[in-house]
């Protein structure tokens, strides 16, 4: 006799345990073994459709002549015991495509592209405007309902993705120069290094606002850091102006945090103060040091005021014969001054407001590496003016000489007779 009770108790106990194929194969059993109207019992009793529970018979009918269809595992990726080793569904099954079942949509969704595409006139790179729920909302209009995740799949079918801007080394090309010149940096300082002379990367970092501001990245704490909403200069303690100078081969790092601007007076006087604090000591009786620097800012190739200050206020001041290589336009990253000083400092304080010159050089002072890096930082309360003017006459005396090599952007200036 037939109990919808018991049935609904035992359906309860399997369900978790069963996949669609399971349950209708289970419910197809009970069915058979109730007899006549037993489709029309159990599809009452469990809430299964009486088709399914029919295409459950078919299969219990094939199920002992024809063996199951096996899944073949991705040969990437290794075979998961949750997955069946059978088809749930026959091949083709399941509910059909958006474009299977409207054939005009792609059609009609390159057509509301015609408009919104852009692309790249020396590639094959195409964009657009539009955004996803736009395009679903445009289809739906003109009589083809798609949801936005429906538009996204058509889209990639068309060869397009989500993607960043990519940049590209756009200078190669107009600077002939750059190999050469990376040999010949590279060459300098296996040659001062062989020698036992100094070598230094100097740059000036990214102005910082000193207050109470959002500070780029994350930190592990229990409650985050409130800061203002905004980030104004005009209500900031100061602007900080941190410039270093790291030592290649001892791993040291020395960096001036300013307050005023960032000129080659300021560069000059920061690599001067490392000179007389740590450099002279660390390299007793050397009088040739060797510059790795930008191709601009304060220590750019190109600026007469850069090349007057190290006259002075290092060759003549400290009687050092000063060889300065200045890496390609485009070509900072490679400074190792920002790849290997900068870049600990900016992971250090990585989410943490800079309220303070204090905090600030407190960080700086505790970035260290597992390569043993040590910096040390300090405070220059210096004005320092912009637009410095070089005449002629003050160029005549630099006691400069070009290298045949890259002569613009490689040279020695000695100290004055």
């Amino acid at each position: 006799m037939f109990d919808p009770t018991a049935i609904k108790s035992r359906l309860a106990c399997l369900r978790p345990a069963m996949d669609e194929r399971m349950l209708r194969l289970w419910a197809a059993s009970e069915a058979r073994a109730l007899g006549r109207g037993g489709v029309a019992l159990v599809a009452g009793a469990t809430g299964l459709s009486p088709g399914e529970i029919r295409a459950g018979l078919r299969e219990l009918q094939h199920l002992g002549t024809a063996p199951a269809v096996p899944v073949p595992e991705p040969p990437a990726r290794r075979p998961s015991s949750r997955r069946p080793a059978y088809r749930i569904r026959r091949p083709g099954g399941g509910r059909k495509l958006t474009e299977v079942k409207d054939p005009g949509i792609m059609a009609a969704l390159e057509q509301l592209l015609a408009d919104e595409i852009a692309g790249d006139p020396m590639g094959e790179q195409k964009w657009m405007r539009s955004s996803l729920r736009y395009l679903s909302e445009r289809l739906a209009a003109e009589g083809h309902p798609a949801s936005e995740g429906t538009v996204a799949r058509l889209l990639k079918k068309m060869d397009f993705s989500l993607k960043t801007n990519r940049r590209k080394q756009g200078l190669r090309g107009r600077c002939p120069e750059r190999d050469e010149q990376f040999q010949y940096i590279a060459s300098q300082r296996r040659a001062f290094a062989a020698a036992g002379l100094p070598i230094i990367s100097v740059d000036a970092k990214k102005k910082e606002l000193i207050g109470n501001f959002k500070n780029p990245g994350r930190v592990w704490c229990r409650q985050a850091a409130e800061v203002d909403e905004h980030g104004f200069p005009s209500v900031a303690e100061c602007v900080a102006v941190p410039f270093g100078v790291y030592d290649v081969t001892k791993n040291r790092g020395y960096v001036a945090v300013g307050v005023s601007h960032n000129t080659p007076e300021f560069a000059v006087r920061t690599i001067g103060k490392w000179w007389r604090e740590e450099g002279r000591a660390a390299y007793r009786g050397k009088d040739h040091l060797l510059i790795l620097a930008d191709g601009g800012g304060s220590n750019g190739s190109r600026s007469k005021a850069w090349k007057l200050n190290v006259q002075v206020m290092l060759c003549n001041r400290f009687r050092l014969t000063v060889t300065v290589c200045h890496y390609p336009p485009g070509c900072s990253k490679w400074n190792p001054v920002e790849h290997r000083l900068f870049s600990q400092v900016s992971r250090n304080w990585a989410g943490r407001p800079l309220r303070t010159l204090g905090i600030m050089l407190g960080y700086i002072r505790g970035t260290t590496t597992t390569t043993g890096l040590v910096v040390t930082a300090y405070l220059d309360e210096g004005i320092y003016k912009k637009g410095q003017k070089v005449t002629r006459e003050e160029m005549d005396k630099i006691n400069l000489k070009p290298h045949p090599t890259c002569p613009d952007w490689n040279y020695t200036i000695s100290p004055a007779k």
